[in-house]
C-alpha cells in the first residue's frame, strides 16, 4: 500500500548562522527557524504523524508543527541525522566547508559513497540508516500520509540514492521547512519535484 512523506529540512538553526559544519545534535532553532517551522505547518494539514531527527533544532521543528496541527507526540528516529562528519565536528574552517561539499557531490552525482569527510561517515552509512528510517515509516503507515522533518546533507545523499534524483538536485540544497513529497508505493520509492530544482 502506499504511503505518502512529507519531507522537509528543520527551520534555520543556531549551528548554520555560525557556519560551522557537521551533525551538531544539540543546536537549536533560532527566532527565524521557529517561525519558519509554523509557517509550514498549514501546508502539512492532513498528515497523521510527524517523524523527525533526534537532533534539537529537528525535533524542535517537528514539534511546532505538531503542536499547530493538534497532533500528538513527535516520533524521533536517530537514522535521519545529519552526516557526521567525525574530528571535524563544529569545525568553521572553509575548508571543511569546501571538503564536504566535494564528498556529498561525489555521494549524490558521481554516486561514488566510499568517500568521507575525515574520519566522518561514508555514503554507504548515511544512506543506509535513512533508507532504514525511512522504511521504517512506510511499514509503519500504509495508506497514511505524514511529515518527515530531517537536515539537508543527510535527506538530500538517502533520497538520491532510494529514489534515482542523482545529479538532477546537485545545487538545489533543501530550503528551510519547504515540505515536499516523497512517496512508497509499495514496491519503491519517488520524489517527483525537489524544492528550488531547476526544470529540465
Amino acid at each position: 500500500m502506499s504511503v505518502r512523506l512529507l519531507c522537509l529540512r528543520h527551520g534555520e538553526s543556531e549551528n548554520v548562522v555560525a557556519g560551522a559544519s557537521g551533525a551538531l545534535p544539540s543546536a537549536e532553532l533560532t527566532e527565524r527557524g521557529r517561525a519558519q517551522a509554523a509557517s509550514a505547518a498549514p501546508g502539512l494539514r492532513g498528515i497523521s504523524r510527524v517523524y523527525a531527527s533526534s537532533a534539537v533544532r529537528a525535533r524542535q521543528t517537528g514539534e511546532i508543527i505538531a503542536r499547530a496541527l493538534g497532533l500528538g507526540d513527535v516520533a524521533v528516529l536517530s537514522g535521519l541525522v545529519e552526516v557526521g562528519i567525525g574530528r571535524f565536528e563544529g569545525a568553521k574552517d572553509a575548508s571543511v566547508r569546501t571538503r564536504t561539499a566535494e564528498v556529498l557531490r561525489s555521494w549524490v552525482v558521481d554516486g561514488e559513497l566510499g568517500q568521507a569527510v575525515g574520519d566522518g561517515e561514508d555514503g554507504h552509512a548515511v544512506t543506509g540508516r535513512v533508507a532504514g528510517s525511512l522504511s521504517a515509516i512506510a511499514v509503519a503507515n500504509p495508506g497514511r500520509t505524514v511529515a518527515v522533518v530531517g537536515h539537508v546533507a543527510s535527506l538530500t545523499t538517502g533520497l538520491s540514492s532510494l529514489c534515482g534524483l542523482g545529479g538532477r538536485v546537485w545545487g538545489a540544497p533543501l530550503p528551510y521547512a519547504v515540505p515536499f513529497l516523497v512517496e512508497w508505493d509499495g514496491r519503491s520509492w519517488h520524489c517527483a519535484a525537489w524544492p528550488g530544482e531547476c526544470p529540465v
